[in-house]
Protein backbone atom coordinates (compact mmCIF):
# COMPACT_ATOMS: atom_id res chain seq x y z
CA UNK A 1 0.00 0.00 0.00
CA UNK A 2 1.33 3.40 -0.81
CA UNK A 3 2.24 5.17 2.76
CA UNK A 4 0.43 8.07 3.01
CA UNK A 5 -2.53 7.60 0.73
CA UNK A 6 -4.34 5.06 3.23
CA UNK A 7 -8.11 6.16 4.40
CA UNK A 8 -8.05 8.32 7.59
CA UNK A 9 -10.78 6.75 9.35
CA UNK A 10 -10.33 7.49 13.46
CA UNK A 11 -14.52 8.67 13.87
CA UNK A 12 -15.04 6.68 17.28
CA UNK A 13 -19.29 8.26 17.10
CA UNK A 14 -19.49 7.29 13.91
CA UNK A 15 -17.89 3.95 14.34
CA UNK A 16 -20.78 3.76 17.42
CA UNK A 17 -23.60 4.53 15.56
CA UNK A 18 -22.79 2.06 12.42
CA UNK A 19 -21.95 -0.96 15.03
CA UNK A 20 -25.37 0.00 16.84
CA UNK A 21 -27.15 -0.32 13.10
CA UNK A 22 -26.08 -2.87 11.42
CA UNK A 23 -27.22 -5.97 13.69
CA UNK A 24 -30.83 -4.49 12.53
CA UNK A 25 -30.04 -4.15 8.92
CA UNK A 26 -30.94 -7.84 7.59
CA UNK A 27 -34.29 -7.13 9.69
CA UNK A 28 -35.19 -3.36 9.07
CA UNK A 29 -33.60 -2.50 5.95
CA UNK A 30 -31.47 1.09 5.75
CA UNK A 31 -34.14 3.22 6.78
CA UNK A 32 -34.82 6.18 9.22
CA UNK A 33 -36.89 3.58 11.60
CA UNK A 34 -33.02 1.56 11.75
CA UNK A 35 -31.10 4.49 12.33
CA UNK A 36 -33.52 5.89 14.97
CA UNK A 37 -32.76 2.54 16.56
CA UNK A 38 -29.27 2.81 16.43
CA UNK A 39 -29.41 6.26 17.70
CA UNK A 40 -30.84 5.24 20.66
CA UNK A 41 -28.15 1.86 21.38
CA UNK A 42 -25.71 4.34 20.61
CA UNK A 43 -26.17 7.01 23.40
CA UNK A 44 -25.79 9.45 20.72
CA UNK A 45 -28.45 12.53 20.42
CA UNK A 46 -30.71 12.85 17.21
CA UNK A 47 -28.35 16.43 16.80
CA UNK A 48 -25.01 14.45 16.98
CA UNK A 49 -26.18 11.94 14.42
CA UNK A 50 -27.13 14.72 12.29
CA UNK A 51 -23.98 16.42 12.44
CA UNK A 52 -22.29 12.54 11.85
CA UNK A 53 -24.32 12.16 8.97
CA UNK A 54 -26.38 15.19 7.75
CA UNK A 55 -27.84 12.64 4.68
CA UNK A 56 -28.93 10.06 6.64
CA UNK A 57 -28.72 6.55 6.09
CA UNK A 58 -26.86 7.77 2.29
CA UNK A 59 -24.11 8.83 4.40
CA UNK A 60 -24.18 6.70 6.60
CA UNK A 61 -23.58 3.78 3.98
CA UNK A 62 -20.83 5.89 2.57
CA UNK A 63 -18.82 5.70 5.88
CA UNK A 64 -19.48 1.49 5.97
CA UNK A 65 -17.63 1.25 2.60
CA UNK A 66 -15.15 3.66 3.59
CA UNK A 67 -14.20 2.06 6.60
CA UNK A 68 -14.50 -1.72 4.84
CA UNK A 69 -12.28 -0.34 2.30
CA UNK A 70 -10.04 1.27 4.94
CA UNK A 71 -9.53 -2.78 6.26
CA UNK A 72 -9.30 -3.95 3.11
CA UNK A 73 -6.03 -1.74 2.44
CA UNK A 74 -4.43 -2.75 5.94
CA UNK A 75 -5.41 -6.21 4.98
CA UNK A 76 -3.44 -5.77 1.80
CA UNK A 77 -0.85 -3.76 3.29
CA UNK A 78 0.05 -7.30 5.72
CA UNK A 79 0.93 -8.80 1.84
CA UNK A 80 4.02 -8.41 0.34
CA UNK A 81 2.35 -7.58 -2.81
CA UNK A 82 5.76 -6.50 -4.45
CA UNK A 83 6.07 -9.86 -5.66
CA UNK A 84 2.80 -10.69 -7.03
CA UNK A 85 1.76 -9.94 -10.50
CA UNK A 86 -0.40 -6.54 -11.08
CA UNK A 87 -3.42 -9.00 -12.29
CA UNK A 88 -2.94 -11.18 -8.70
CA UNK A 89 -2.63 -7.97 -6.71
CA UNK A 90 -6.75 -6.55 -8.02
CA UNK A 91 -7.69 -9.86 -7.73
CA UNK A 92 -6.92 -10.10 -3.91
CA UNK A 93 -7.74 -6.87 -3.43
CA UNK A 94 -11.87 -7.46 -4.79
CA UNK A 95 -11.99 -10.71 -2.38
CA UNK A 96 -10.29 -9.27 0.26
CA UNK A 97 -13.53 -6.63 0.06
CA UNK A 98 -15.87 -9.17 -0.32
CA UNK A 99 -14.85 -11.52 1.95
CA UNK A 100 -14.73 -8.54 4.58
CA UNK A 101 -18.33 -7.99 3.90
CA UNK A 102 -18.86 -12.05 4.56
CA UNK A 103 -20.02 -11.12 8.09
CA UNK A 104 -22.71 -8.25 6.91
CA UNK A 105 -23.94 -10.07 3.99
CA UNK A 106 -27.75 -9.47 4.32
CA UNK A 107 -26.65 -5.46 5.27
CA UNK A 108 -24.92 -5.47 2.05
CA UNK A 109 -27.50 -6.91 0.02
CA UNK A 110 -30.02 -4.51 1.39
CA UNK A 111 -27.51 -1.56 0.42
CA UNK A 112 -27.02 -2.52 -2.72
CA UNK A 113 -30.90 -2.29 -3.11
CA UNK A 114 -30.85 1.18 -1.31
CA UNK A 115 -28.89 2.73 -4.04
CA UNK A 116 -30.56 0.78 -7.40
CA UNK A 117 -32.99 3.41 -6.47
CA UNK A 118 -32.58 6.53 -9.13
CA UNK A 119 -32.56 8.68 -6.60
CA UNK A 120 -29.43 6.82 -4.96
CA UNK A 121 -28.13 5.70 -7.78
CA UNK A 122 -25.38 8.11 -8.43
CA UNK A 123 -24.16 7.86 -4.59
CA UNK A 124 -23.79 4.25 -5.15
CA UNK A 125 -21.21 4.98 -8.02
CA UNK A 126 -19.31 7.02 -5.61
CA UNK A 127 -19.31 3.76 -3.55
CA UNK A 128 -17.91 1.83 -6.32
CA UNK A 129 -15.55 4.29 -6.99
CA UNK A 130 -13.80 4.86 -3.56
CA UNK A 131 -13.30 1.26 -3.49
CA UNK A 132 -11.56 0.66 -6.71
CA UNK A 133 -9.37 3.81 -5.92
CA UNK A 134 -8.66 2.19 -3.01
CA UNK A 135 -7.78 -1.29 -4.59
CA UNK A 136 -5.82 0.30 -7.42
CA UNK A 137 -3.77 2.34 -4.44
CA UNK A 138 -3.36 -1.33 -2.70
CA UNK A 139 -2.09 -2.58 -5.69
CA UNK A 140 0.96 -0.22 -6.50
CA UNK A 141 -0.86 2.39 -9.35
CA UNK A 142 1.37 5.07 -10.16
CA UNK A 143 -0.71 6.06 -13.54
CA UNK A 144 -1.28 9.78 -14.33
CA UNK A 145 -2.68 9.81 -17.84
CA UNK A 146 -6.01 8.19 -19.15
CA UNK A 147 -4.90 4.60 -18.09
CA UNK A 148 -5.98 6.31 -14.61
CA UNK A 149 -9.36 6.30 -15.38
CA UNK A 150 -9.86 3.15 -17.78
CA UNK A 151 -8.37 1.10 -14.95
CA UNK A 152 -10.71 2.21 -12.51
CA UNK A 153 -14.20 2.06 -15.13
CA UNK A 154 -12.36 -1.22 -16.06
CA UNK A 155 -12.20 -2.76 -12.14
CA UNK A 156 -15.34 -0.70 -11.43
CA UNK A 157 -17.06 -3.30 -13.36
CA UNK A 158 -15.51 -6.21 -12.47
CA UNK A 159 -15.84 -5.45 -8.70
CA UNK A 160 -19.82 -4.88 -9.46
CA UNK A 161 -20.16 -7.80 -11.27
CA UNK A 162 -18.35 -10.11 -8.95
CA UNK A 163 -20.28 -8.40 -5.86
CA UNK A 164 -23.23 -9.00 -7.61
CA UNK A 165 -22.46 -12.88 -8.54
CA UNK A 166 -21.31 -12.90 -4.38
CA UNK A 167 -24.70 -12.17 -2.91
CA UNK A 168 -26.83 -15.03 -4.88
CA UNK A 169 -23.60 -17.29 -4.42
CA UNK A 170 -24.43 -20.65 -2.30
CA UNK A 171 -21.38 -22.52 -3.45
CA UNK A 172 -18.62 -23.71 -0.26
CA UNK A 173 -16.50 -21.02 0.45
CA UNK A 174 -17.89 -18.83 -2.50
CA UNK A 175 -15.49 -21.04 -4.91
CA UNK A 176 -17.87 -19.86 -7.78
CA UNK A 177 -17.67 -16.60 -6.85
CA UNK A 178 -13.91 -16.47 -7.15
CA UNK A 179 -13.91 -18.68 -10.46
CA UNK A 180 -16.27 -15.67 -11.39
CA UNK A 181 -13.90 -13.39 -10.77
CA UNK A 182 -11.05 -14.32 -12.02
CA UNK A 183 -13.13 -15.38 -15.87
CA UNK A 184 -13.86 -11.19 -15.03
CA UNK A 185 -10.32 -10.41 -14.97
CA UNK A 186 -9.30 -12.60 -17.44
CA UNK A 187 -12.02 -10.83 -20.05
CA UNK A 188 -10.81 -7.21 -19.20
CA UNK A 189 -7.25 -7.81 -20.02
CA UNK A 190 -8.60 -9.57 -23.37
CA UNK A 191 -10.45 -5.83 -23.54
CA UNK A 192 -8.03 -3.26 -22.91
CA UNK A 193 -5.04 -4.96 -20.78
CA UNK A 194 -4.39 -2.18 -18.67
CA UNK A 195 -5.68 -4.08 -15.90
CA UNK A 196 -2.30 -5.62 -16.20
CA UNK A 197 -0.30 -2.60 -16.52
CA UNK A 198 1.24 -0.14 -13.56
Amino acid sequence: VQKGKKLVMNDKNKDLLLDALLPSIPFEGWGDVSLKEAQQKSGLTSQEVAILFPRGMTDVLRYFNQRLDHQMMMKLDDVDLGEMKVRDRITLAVRTKIELMHPHREAIRKGVSFFAMPLKASEGMHNVYDTVDAMWLAAGDTSTDYNFYSKRLLLSGVYSSTLLFWLEDSSDEYEKTWSFLDRRITEVLKIGGTIGKT
